[in-house]
């Protein structure tokens, strides 16, 4: 799957971003692709594993790409394994159309603790955070960053309002602040607020030591679901 181009309508790509390079120069990058090499080549058991299973458990596809905004605007197919069952989006909407608690819940975090989407083998992976795997390939394809912040989709970009400068800033991560920092625990507008500050206060030490923050946090299933 290649990346999209970007949206000439997306009203969140203004003349100061469009063309900028992203955050953290040749620096990050080669942290990236190193890291995510690495990463993909002591984890292929593993991967081959999982991808036998989600396969196994219901014949369906293996993997799912679902549209993200990346750096300056760009759209791309965020990578993870398949956690849901077939025509997701039709299950999702009848959901939230006859449980009000859960629309809102939508609504305000684009989360839901008790997704019925959700296969019970993509319960397991969701929650050891096994499924955003794939990711490593959109890090390698230059779409993410291993650490950044968390991909969103347009319209959970206009609930960043003036901040939105900040996201369009980096690549998406595969990790964060947001995913060392309770995850789905925090509300959304924290979320927000973890993005901004990690751009704005963007080192690599600082991307060390989030990534080293993300392995308790996921060993733990910290705020996963």
């Amino acid at each position: 799957m290649k990346s999209a181009t970007r949206s000439a309508s997306s009203p969140f790509v203004s003349a100061s971003a469009t063309g900028a390079p992203p955050m953290g120069g040749i620096a990050k990058r080669s942290f990236d692709i190193l890291s995510a090499s690495l990463a993909l080549v002591f984890l292929s058991p593993i991967f081959l594993l999982i991808m036998a299973l989600v396969k196994l458990s219901d014949g369906g596809s293996v993997f799912y790409g679902h549209r993200r905004i990346g750096h300056n605007g760009q759209t791309f197919r965020c990578l993870k394994f398949r956690t849901m069952v077939p025509e997701g989006d039709r299950v999702l909407q009848e959901y939230l159309r006859t449980n009000p608690e859960a629309y809102e819940e939508w609504r305000k975090t684009r989360k839901l603790q008790n997704d019925p989407r959700v296969t019970i083998v993509g319960s397991v992976l969701r929650k050891l955070s096994l499924d955003e795997l794939p990711q490593l390939i959109n890090i390698i394809r230059g779409e993410m960053s291993v650490v950044g912040p968390r991909p969103v989709v347009e319209d959970e970009l206009e609930l960043y309002e003036s901040a939105a400068v900040y996201y369009l800033r980096a690549r998406p991560g595969l990790t964060g602040l947001w995913q060392v920092s309770g995850r789905n625990d925090v509300s959304y507008a924290t979320r927000i607020a973890f993005d901004t500050h990690y751009v704005m206060n963007w080192s690599l030490l600082n991307d060390l030591v989030i990534v080293f923050k993300t392995i308790p946090a996921v060993c733990l299933s910290r705020g996963s679901y």
